[in-house]
């Protein structure tokens, strides 16, 4: 599974071996020569940021000398910020999930990355290319259905259906757009009942009928957690690094692959415009595509790798219906993100409105 050419536009896959972490000091356009060189600021998600920091932010200091300043947040929110201040702030990388990846792309607030100079890129799954996006994948994420295996049956699980089961209605929650798990249930149940992954018509009004019975659409990960420790919650659709923790920490939990419109999202790396240390930005991309950096984040946050040398624990393939190391082989597929970033505007509108809204 292993690439020969990377997901991006390259000019010559060779020449990337001349980066190294000790180059990173200066030169190219839009990085430094001085102090600011050493030190990188970089944007992810909130949800096991501080593992991401003792995992993997912490070993590619020591071995580049390369500062990192960490700002958290979710997706939307950092996107948001980034547009309005024109990145005022001096982020270097941002990591965010494909469809933001290419909502920002297309309001024109990242660099298209030269793929020539991330080595790494060497090793990553033909599952994880995306050519359209201009950084590479880092992690995926598969989205599927949580549930109490004390109220739900593993076969209900499987299929979208439950979430409009009058069984338990008002005991099952959906996630909004917001979240990365919003735009993957849509086209899971445009793919599910209607023509395909776009067939908004068909998901709209799926949800719509479906949401009497719905206690949350909710905004991030952490209100899941407690709706389903607390027992409000039998069932939720998540991301699966959100789901193996949970999961882990309460053995009445499972995870169910859906039996179709399952859809898997990754975790792309993206230069900002405006990004002061441009050097150091591709020393870290290139660093957290490399096995070492994967299988830290593997093992520390349940982040799923795209290096095709990492090895999945057995255990967690368990958790995730055996859905990795290759989420194709069961039946994930990926979205086209700009073709959803395009109409993502048209689609938060008509969600807002006849899902969500009152």
């Amino acid at each position: 599974m292993a690439r020969t050419k990377p997901m991006l536009t390259i000019a010559a896959t060779v020449a990337a071996s001349a980066l190294t972490l000790a180059g990173c000091s200066g030169g190219t356009p839009g990085g430094t020569s001085s102090e600011a060189a050493k030190t990188l600021k970089v944007s992810t998600f909130s949800f096991g940021s501080e593992a991401f920091t003792e995992a993997v932010v912490k070993p590619f200091e020591a071995k580049s000398g390369i500062k990192v300043e960490i700002v958290t947040g979710q997706n939307s929110q950092r996107l948001s910020e980034l547009e309005q201040t024109e990145n005022s702030a001096g982020i270097d990388v941002m990591l965010i999930t494909d469809n933001f990846a290419a909502q920002g792309q297309a309001a024109k607030l990242f660099e298209q990355i030269d793929a020539s100079k991330l080595p790494a890129l060497a090793d990553v799954a033909d599952f994880a290319e995306g050519a359209d996006l201009y950084g590479p994948a880092t992690t995926y994420q598969l989205n599927g259905i949580v549930y109490d295996k004390r109220k739900v049956s593993a076969a209900d699980a499987k299929s979208w259906d439950l979430f409009g089961d009058s069984k338990v209605a008002g005991k099952v929650t959906l996630p909004d757009l917001k979240v990365t798990a919003g735009q993957l249930v849509v086209s899971g149940l445009g793919t599910t009942y209607g023509s395909g992954p776009f067939d908004y018509d068909t998901a709209i009004a799926t949800l719509a009928k479906w949401k009497p019975g719905v206690h949350k659409f909710y905004g991030s990960t952490t209100e899941v957690s407690n709706l389903m420790t607390q027992g409000e919650t039998v069932a939720a659709v998540a991301i699966s690094g959100f789901a193996a923790d949970l999961i882990s920490k309460d053995p009445n939990f499972a995870f169910a692959v859906p039996s179709k419109g399952a859809y898997l999202a990754t975790n792309r790396a993206m230069i900002p415009v405006g990004a002061q240390n441009v050097d150091g930005a591709y020393a870290f991309i290139d660093y957290l595509l490399g096995a070492d950096a994967q299988g830290a984040a593997l093992e520390a946050y349940n982040d799923l790798p795209v290096n095709t040398k990492v090895e999945v624990p057995e255990s967690l393939g368990t958790i995730l219906g055996g859905a990795v190391p290759d989420p194709t082989k069961a039946g994930y597929a990926t979205l086209d993100a700009v073709k959803a970033a395009a109409e993502f505007s048209g689609l938060a509108d008509r969600f807002a409105r006849e899902v969500t809204g009152s």
